[in-house]
């Protein structure tokens, strides 16, 4: 009877557990292949770029990674809405009008996101060469982004529905939207960058402007999705959408600028290794280029355990319960580390064939590319866990509406530790773009412990309150 009883309250203690995981992975999964289904859309552009030569190679990767500083950074602060539902889903006395209320000012907080990007990013060849980029990668990263920038608003206003859906916890008509964005995608890059159908051949131009028609396509797909969907359309969430709330568009920008530089910070140090690599030359460039699909890649799996993180300690904290928040923190944890280990496996094992992807590995003029690629690949595999450890952790806090002390974290981290290291190595020390990627991955150790420490120490983050 004793082992009877022990076995009996492990099953017990466990239980919980279990259920966690399995709430967990139903919501993460959908997320993650939309995830992954938003990578490979990046991925498809840069292959299709990539067949026009080397050189439209490193002028895409210019200006995508200057597109995508700034998107990364609405993208931080659109990611609000998902905790600030989550929390008002979880304290159970929510009502609808105030979950509206929420979505319609993502729309809001979306446009004014856009608006001054746009100016900016409309002057990019000038911003290119101001930072050092050879005028010719330049001028054709500004042609580029003629076509891309206006993706910005229609993807933010994806994101908020996207957000919204993911809060109800039905992350399932994200993945159907997003699986639609990428066909659409695919056959808008290739008519427009190759000429097909009969239209002209635009080249570069045509990625940035297939990217935008794919945007614009997700979200009027998840608007029609939130408007005849039972479960969604009692929101009424584009009721009255031009009415802005001063005072709850303050609250989610207060919770989502923290967000949003701490992710801005993260992205963009990855963009400013792009432009070193640019100092040192065109065939860096593009060797990082192609090396960072396949982190971002890999990236995507723990970044859908970090927002399914987001929403399930979200509602714990509206609850108020202090074993829920640990095991809605955790599980996700556990689950995305264990993840990451494998896929530093699989890089480490084929190098070459994953550089064969981009490139063809039998032409002596990318010889060279493709050495670097793989060197760039050993350092991205030896990085997995930290990448995977810094991004949940980031979720786990978010569910908490802990967001300002992350984004000093993230400061110290990312450009501190890490760009400090890149410039030290990759030029104080002349090891060039090995140098920049070993910075990169201090970078991430360093943020990922000071963010798994502030989670173990919780109960400092103004918890106190929560049942025990």
């Amino acid at each position: 009877m004793p082992v009877q009883a022990a076995t009996l309250e492990r099953e017990n203690l466990l239980h919980p557990w279990i259920v966690e995981a399995r709430a967990t992975i139903s919501l993460s999964l959908p997320l993650i292949l939309t995830n992954l289904a938003q990578t490979v859309i990046n991925a498809t552009d840069i292959i299709f770029i990539g067949w026009l030569g080397s050189r439209m190679l490193a002028a895409g990767a210019l200006g995508t990674n200057l597109y995508f500083a700034m998107l990364i950074f609405g993208i931080g602060m659109i990611s609000a809405v998902s905790p600030m539902i989550a929390k008002k889903l979880g304290e159970r006395r929510h009502s609808v009008r105030a979950v509206r209320n929420i979505v319609r000012q993502g729309f809001w907080l979306a446009l004014a996101i856009s608006v001054p990007f746009w100016i900016l990013l409309w002057h990019s060849e000038a911003i290119l060469i101001a930072i050092g980029q050879e005028p010719e990668l330049a001028a054709i990263a500004g042609h580029y982004m003629r076509g891309l920038q206006w993706a910005m608003l229609p993807f933010l206003g994806y994101l908020v529905l996207r957000s919204f859906v993911v809060a109800l916890e039905q992350p399932f008509w994200s993945l159907v939207i997003g699986i639609i964005g990428l066909a659409v995608n695919a056959l808008a890059v290739w008519v427009l960058v190759f000429g097909k159908f009969g239209l002209p051949a635009l080249g570069i131009v045509g990625a940035g402007i297939g990217s935008t028609i794919s945007a614009v396509a997700m979200f009027a797909g998840m608007a029609v999705v939130c408007v005849v969907h039972p479960r969604f359309r009692r929101y009424h969430v584009f009721g009255y959408f031009w009415r802005p709330d001063l005072r709850e568009f303050l609250k989610l920008a207060a919770l989502g600028l923290p967000i949003g530089v701490a992710v801005g910070l993260e992205v963009t140090v990855f963009n400013a290794a792009v432009f070193l690599m640019g100092l040192i030359g065109a065939t860096e460039v593009a060797a990082h280029a192609i090396a960072i699909q396949f982190a971002a890649l890999c990236f995507m799996v723990p970044l859908g355990f970090s927002q399914a993180a987001t929403v399930r300690v979200g509602y714990a904290y509206g609850a108020r319960d202090r074993d829920a928040i640990r095991r809605a923190g955790w599980t996700p944890f556990a689950l995305g580390i264990a993840f990451m280990c494998c896929t530093a496996l699989v890089i480490l094992a084929i190098p070459e064939t994953l550089a064969g992807i981009f490139l063809d590995r039998g032409d002596v003029a990318n010889a060279e590319v493709v050495r670097l690629t793989v060197s760039f690949l050993f350092i991205a595999a030896l990085f997995q866990v930290f990448d995977g450890a810094q991004v949940i952790a980031g979720g786990m806090l978010r569910g908490l509406h802990d967001a300002r002390v992350p984004m000093l974290y993230a400061a110290l981290g990312y450009w501190g530790v890490g760009l400090g290291t890149s410039v030290t190595l990759g030029f104080g020390l002349g090891y060039g773009g090995i140098g920049i990627w070993i910075g990169l991955a201090c970078g991430l150790a360093a943020t990922s412990t000071m963010l798994v420490v502030r989670w173990m120490r919780r109960g400092r983050l103004g918890l106190e309150g929560v049942a025990a």
